[in-house]
C-alpha cells in the first residue's frame, strides 16, 4: 500500500473520459428504451387482451428471475446463431434495456394501480375523454407515486452497465481494465473507477430530487 501511485493513469486520461461519457451514454439509451417497454408492459397487464397478458407476464418474469450477464450473453454470442450479429455496444444496449423494462413495468403498473378508482371515476363524472382522465387524473399522481422507484432504478441501470464490459463494450469498466493491462497498477485504477462511479451516481441523485421537486411541486393534502 505504501507504493500507491497515480501519476501512471493520468495519460490515460481521455480514455477514462471516452470511458465515462460510453458509460453514460449506454444508461440513457437502455432506459429510454426500457421505458417504452415498460409502458407497453403495464398498459397489456393493466388494460390489454388476455392473449396478450400471458407472454409479457412471461418477459418480466423470466428477466427478473436470470441473471443481467445471460442476457447479455444470450443477445451477443446466442443470437448469431440465428442471423443476428450485433456490436457489442448495440447487443449490450437491448440487453440492458429488456432488463430495465422488466422491472420498471412492474414499477409502472403498482403506480397506476395506486390510483383510487374512485378518482377515475370523478374524471369521467366531469364528462372527460377517458384519455383525458388518463393524462389530466391519473398519470401524474401516479408518477409522483412511482419516480423515487424509477430513480433508483436508472441508478442500478447506471452501475449495471458494468457488465457490458464482459462482451468488450467499452464503457468505462472495460476501461479500467484495458488500462490495468498495461499499467498493473490494479489497486489505483479500480479505486478510481470506484469514485468515479460514486460520483455519478450522486450527481444523477442530485439531478433526480431537483427534478422531482420542480416536477411535482403540487401539495398532497389539503
Amino acid at each position: 500500500m505504501g507504493n500507491l501511485n497515480f501519476r501512471p493513469l493520468w495519460r490515460y486520461e481521455d480514455a477514462f473520459i471516452e470511458g465515462i461519457l460510453n458509460t453514460l451514454w449506454l444508461t440513457v439509451i437502455a432506459a429510454g428504451i426500457g421505458l417504452i417497454i415498460a409502458i407497453a408492459c403495464a398498459a397489456i397487464l393493466r388494460s390489454g387482451p388476455k392473449l396478450l397478458r400471458y407472454p409479457v407476464l412471461g418477459y418480466i418474469e423470466l428477466i427478473r428471475n436470470t441473471p443481467p450477464i445471460i442476457q447479455i450473453f444470450i443477445v451477443f454470442f446466442v443470437f448469431p446463431g440465428f442471423g443476428i450479429r450485433l456490436p457489442p455496444f448495440t447487443a449490450a444496449s437491448i440487453a440492458l434495456a429488456l432488463y430495465f423494462g422488466a422491472y420498471a413495468a412492474e414499477i409502472i403498473r403498482s403506480g397506476l394501480d395506486s390510483i383510487p378508482r374512485s378518482q377515475v371515476e370523478a374524471g369521467h363524472c366531469l364528462g372527460i375523454s377517458g384519455f383525458q382522465v388518463f393524462m389530466h387524473v391519473v398519470l401524474p399522481p401516479a408518477l409522483r407515486n412511482i419516480y423515487p422507484s424509477i430513480t433508483s432504478q436508472f441508478v442500478l441501470l447506471l452501475l449495471g452497465t458494468s457488465i457490458a464490459s464482459q462482451i468488450s463494450a467499452e464503457e468505462l469498466f472495460h476501461t479500467a481494465g484495458v488500462v490495468e493491462s498495461r499499467t498493473f497498477r490494479s489497486f489505483e485504477i479500480y479505486a478510481l473507477i470506484a469514485g468515479i462511479y460514486v460520483c455519478l451516481v450522486m450527481a444523477f441523485r442530485v439531478f433526480f430530487a431537483a427534478l422531482g421537486r420542480l416536477a411535482f411541486r403540487w401539495p398532497t393534502r389539503r
